[in-house]
């Protein structure tokens, strides 16, 4: 039986924003929508906002990702803090990580993304 373990992937990835309720849930979902199980991805917040965004949950929906029973989370409230990469998607996200990681052999990366709730129109 061939390994299904790709070399060329990250154990495990953190996709972290403001509040966890549309950017990194959103990243967060499709990289488990493009790797399945091969890849452990989660998401989480500076701090949890409440419930996730409706219309990101509409969006992700259009996609075949269901998030709309997704939970908001803080870096504090994660179980392990055993990520291969941390994706940071804000400045305050990204300085979150950097504490986080102190100490430890992750990689953080600081992917800059606009916040989608700040657009006007459709």
């Amino acid at each position: 039986m061939a390994d299904l373990v790709d070399p060329t992937l990250p154990g495990a990835v953190l996709f972290a924003c403001n509040l966890n309720r549309v950017r990194s849930p959103m990243a967060a979902a499709l990289m488990k929508l493009t790797f399945g199980d091969r890849v452990y991805v989660e998401s989480c917040g500076v701090r949890p906002g409440e419930d996730v965004d409706p219309f990101a949950a509409a969006v992700m929906d259009e996609v075949g990702a269901d998030i709309a029973a997704h939970r908001t989370k803080a870096f504090d409230d994660l179980d392990d803090g055993s990520f291969d990469v941390v994706i940071s998607l804000t400045p305050e996200a990204q300085h979150s990580a950097v504490e986080m990681a102190r100490g430890g052999a992750v990689e953080i990366e600081y992917w800059p993304t606009h916040d989608p709730t700040l657009a006007s129109g459709s």
